[in-house]
This record gives structure tokens, C-alpha cells and sequence, in this order.
């Protein structure tokens, strides 16, 4: 069974930063495409970012792009998301997310297995 155990998400002013991270179990995740998502209070779950296998090959929201780092090491199982200027609006709670699949067909698409989520608030 895969697990997903996310960290590193805490309070910060807003124009900080934060590193998240994925520890995954119960898997080699080394061939899965990774992502995250977040959902923030009163709103729907979004797409943030996303890695192909390799790790070169990434995706943003639009919201997020320019700010947010998405990066893996697969020898340890663990993908990151490196997140710069942070603003208000980016307060959620962010899940971890993984398909099974290589490459990533789809941001909103195939994600099969999830972590329970960490806490990201920004203070303006």
C-alpha cells in the first residue's frame, strides 16, 4: 500500500518562503509522475505543480508559476515544493499526489494515490 507523508508546511508573513516535502513508502515512485495540490478554506482542490518521472519535465498553475518549485529525488523517494513569495492567497492545505504513469497526460487527470495533506498559512 503507498503511503504519502507531506511536511514542512507551517505559518509564514506573507513574501517568505516554504520547502514541502513527500516521503513516499510502500511504492517506488521512481517511475510515477508526482504532483501537488492544494485547496485553501471554502474553495475546491486545484492543480499547483507537477514532475514527470524524470524530474525535467514539470507543470504549473498559472497562479503559482514563476514562485513555486516542483523537484524529486528519486533515490530517496521524496518530491519537494519550493515555494517563494509567498502570498495570502496561497493559504491551504496542500496534498501530495502521485499517478501511475511517467509522463503527466493530464494536470487534473490519473492522480490515483494521495497524502493526507499540510498546513500552509500565509500572514499578511
Amino acid at each position: 500500500q503507498v503511503q504519502l507523508v507531506e511536511s514542512g508546511g507551517g505559518l509564514v508573513q506573507a513574501g517568505g518562503s516554504l520547502r514541502l516535502s513527500c516521503a513516499a513508502s510502500g511504492r517506488t515512485f521512481s517511475r510515477d509522475a508526482m504532483g501537488w495540490f492544494r485547496q485553501g478554506p471554502g474553495k475546491e482542490r486545484e492543480f499547483v505543480a507537477a514532475a514527470a518521472w524524470n524530474g525535467v519535465t514539470t507543470y504549473y498553475s498559472d497562479s503559482v508559476k514563476g514562485r513555486f518549485t516542483i523537484s524529486r529525488d528519486n533515490a530517496k523517494n521524496t518530491v519537494y515544493l519550493q515555494m517563494n513569495s509567498l502570498k495570502a492567497e496561497d493559504t491551504a492545505v496542500y496534498y501530495c499526489t502521485g499517478q501511475l504513469r511517467d509522463w503527466v497526460y493530464s494536470a487534473h487527470a490519473n492522480w490515483i494515490y494521495w497524502g493526507q495533506g499540510t498546513q500552509v498559512t500565509v500572514s499578511s
